[in-house]
């Protein structure tokens, strides 16, 4: 075990000088997972071997992520295999609840977190010495697999002191004695659409009077979202163009629509409320490049965007729900609001548009 550990890092710091590679394409490259790679800098080796250090956390994870912040300022990363969403911000308003605290909130505005922490397994201190001499710290956490589900990174205005304290507060350099990496957690295989009682499923859907209660539907109709979103009256989802989500991003920032963006994975929901500036494309990648907010969407990887809408006590509200080849939510993106408040006319009428003259449900649309 020692002689791989010795070669991971051995080809961890060959691929971070040579090639400037990511943390997450070096461990694809070497046959590993994130967690294996960062396992493999644990304890003590030679300062040449490799310029990252990881620290194992003890699986207190509610606690962990109360305690952040005194830390200040930090960012936030959650990604999925093809979208990655940053966000910066103090973690403040940490909760956790239901059976053993398993589903956990932050709502910091700026940090807006949905926890789901059944899925998290091993958690790191990591630190790494960058190219120009900087000191790189962070927290990440990854799921039985070993894929990263939350990453929060130390901002220069962090507060390196508070952090060491919560370091030294839940590190556990037993935490890793047992850990073995496993399979990935995967959605329950879909039905047969002929299986599903689609008339009760538009039925309970055209009844809903709040977005939380969509995933309720799907559960309790056995559906996955794809399939719901197939056999749905037409008039609350609509097939669009892959291209929408490049062009609704782009026309929210020109014409200054607030939005919130929605990007996830098994163990959290990251979220982003507020306008888009800066949209910028390079190769498959559409990029959001504004101060405090980062999104990296892999276009490529959209193999179907829905119009969807959903009744609520206040009004409906229209999302765009970005898809991969396997049924996999991306991402999702919604006009700003809150609960309590109409949906945006603005964004309503942007998102719209992207529907090309297609039919539109009775009443309330357009604003």
């Amino acid at each position: 075990m020692q002689a791989r550990h010795t070669q991971l890092r051995q080809a961890f710091s060959t691929a971070r000088r040579e090639r400037k590679a990511r943390h997450r394409d070096i461990a694809q490259s070497l046959a590993v997972s994130e967690a294996e790679l960062l396992a493999a800098h644990v304890g003590a080796f030679g300062e040449t071997e490799s310029p990252l250090r990881a620290r194992p956390l003890r699986p207190a994870w509610q606690d962990l992520i109360a305690a952040l912040e005194p830390l200040g300022e930090l960012m936030a990363l959650t990604r999925n295999e093809s979208c990655v969403h940053e966000k910066v911000g103090v973690y403040r308003h940490v909760s956790a609840q239901g059976p053993q605290r398993l589903v956990g909130l932050v709502l910091a505005g700026e940090i807006d977190l949905r926890v789901f922490y059944s899925h998290w397994s091993v958690g790191f201190a990591v630190s790494e010495r960058l190219a120009d001499g900087a000191l790189q710290r962070s927290l990440q956490f990854f799921d039985a697999a070993g894929q990263a589900i939350h990453k929060i990174f130390l901002r220069p205005g962090s507060d390196a002191d508070a952090y060491e304290a919560l370091v030294q507060r839940f590190q556990d350099d037993d935490a890793l004695q047992d850990w073995q990496p496993g399979r990935a957690w995967e959605e329950p295989a879909e039905r047969p659409d002929a299986d599903i009682d689609a008339a009760a499923l538009r039925r309970d859907w055209a009844s809903l009077r709040d977005t939380h209660d969509f995933f309720g539907l799907l559960k309790r109709h056995g559906v996955s979202r794809t399939q719901a979103l197939r056999l749905a009256d037409p008039s609350f989802a609509q097939p669009l163009p892959v291209a929408s989500a490049h062009e609704l991003l782009s026309r929210a920032a020109q014409e200054r629509v607030s939005i919130m963006v929605f990007v996830g994975n098994p163990g959290m929901i990251q979220i982003h409320s507020g306008p888009v500036q800066k949209v910028a494309v390079s190769g498959p990648w559409i990029n959001v490049l504004d101060p405090g907010f980062n999104l990296h969407l892999r276009e490529d990887h959209i193999a179907s965007a829905w119009l969807v809408r959903k009744p609520t006590v206040d009004g409906l509200v229209c999302s765009l729900e970005l898809f991969d080849a396997q049924g996999r939510t991306i991402a999702m993106m919604f006009g700003e609001r809150k609960p309590g408040q109409a949906e945006r006319c603005d964004w309503r009428t942007l998102l719209e548009s992207l529907a090309d003259g297609q039919s539109r449900p009775a009443g309330g649309l357009p604003c």
